[in-house]
């Protein structure tokens, strides 16, 4: 599948749903921390209303996700 823009609210809630919890908010940023794959990873999602595409891809590499599983999660969020 192909990825598109997302808003910030279905990044976080897909997230939230792998155990991403916010940490703390720095301006327009969001810091997620949480345990994926067996490592502890920390997630940075910019508080747009929609984060392009290059933003998501950085996003899914911190988290440790595929674009496939990244798309499964906001389809079920």
């Amino acid at each position: 599948m192909r990825l598109k823009p997302h808003s910030y609210t279905e990044v976080v809630k897909a997230l939230g749903k792998l155990g991403f919890r916010a940490v703390r908010q720095r301006g327009s940023h969001l810091v997620l921390k949480g345990f994926f794959k067996d490592r502890r990873r920390t997630v940075v999602v910019p508080k747009h209303r929609e984060i392009a595409v290059g933003t998501l891809r950085g996003i899914m590499f911190q988290a440790g996700l595929t674009v496939e599983e990244f798309l499964k999660l906001i389809e079920e969020a």
